[in-house]
């Protein structure tokens, strides 16, 4: 589903050039639930922007289920990215004078959908992650982890075949974020191809598969030996 190869990212200032991917090849398959995992500043998010076409490379190739990212248009890009895509993010990036209904039906504003369509599949999106009961509610008069649960929902509402996820447990505590990784595990197990950012060992550990970066190269690539899970509460 798929395909980087040779992808190198610098941005430059002036005449200096910083690289922040350095010739990293890798694919991935549909249905994998893979973790990239590295320190601060080895490319791990930026190379999670270029997949979900938010950045794009300098030099390299990066293909999206066979389609090249330099041979779609940005209008070509953000159709495709809103219909097959899905993001999580650290800070959740909820609208905070919007309902909780509303945030997760945004995605689906330029989908073509009837208000009632819209509302039923967000009403669906909150029952899988267990907030049919705060629809309407504002971000504010959520916990942390209420918010990421709906930044998923908004994630899935447009049932994406891939789900990009940057520290999606980095500002909860360790209860929120085991529930939210096992709100990913269980998305995997129903088909989703899971693509996680994260600079902790054992969030990894909850993929099949780690990707390693540092300083921009690929260090390892191989799959989860021991897999935790998180229903099992073994998040430390």
């Amino acid at each position: 589903m798929i395909e980087v190869n040779n992808l190198t990212k610098e941005y430059r200032n002036d005449s200096v050039a910083t690289k922040v991917l350095d010739r990293i090849s890798f694919n991935i398959q549909e249905g994998e639930f893979v973790a990239i995992m590295g320190p601060s500043g080895s490319g791990k998010s930026t190379l999670m922007h270029i997949m979900g076409f938010l950045d794009s490379p300098s030099l390299g190739v990066y293909k999206f289920r066979e389609q090249g990212i330099d041979d779609l248009s940005d209008d070509e890009l953000a159709r495709l990215r809103n219909k097959q895509m899905g993001f999580v993010f650290q800070t959740f990036n909820l609208l905070s004078r919007t309902t909780v209904l509303d945030n997760v039906k945004l995605p689906l504003t330029y989908a073509g959908f009837s208000r009632q369509k819209e509302e039923e599949m967000a009403r669906i999106a909150l029952e899988a992650v267990g907030l049919s009961h705060r629809l309407d509610f504002f971000p504010n008069q959520l916990s942390g982890g209420e918010q990421q649960r709906v930044a998923i929902a908004r994630a899935i509402v447009n049932h994406p075949v891939v789900i990009f996820a940057d520290e999606p447990t980095g500002n909860l505590d360790s209860k929120s974020g085991q529930q939210i990784m096992e709100i990913l595990q269980k998305l995997n197990d129903q088909g989703h191809t899971i693509i996680l950012v994260t600079h902790e060992k054992y969030t990894s550990e909850m993929a099949k598969r780690v990707i390693y970066l540092k300083d921009g190269k690929i260090v390892s690539d191989e799959k989860v030996g021991h897999r935790r899970f998180a229903r099992d509460g073994l998040m430390k």
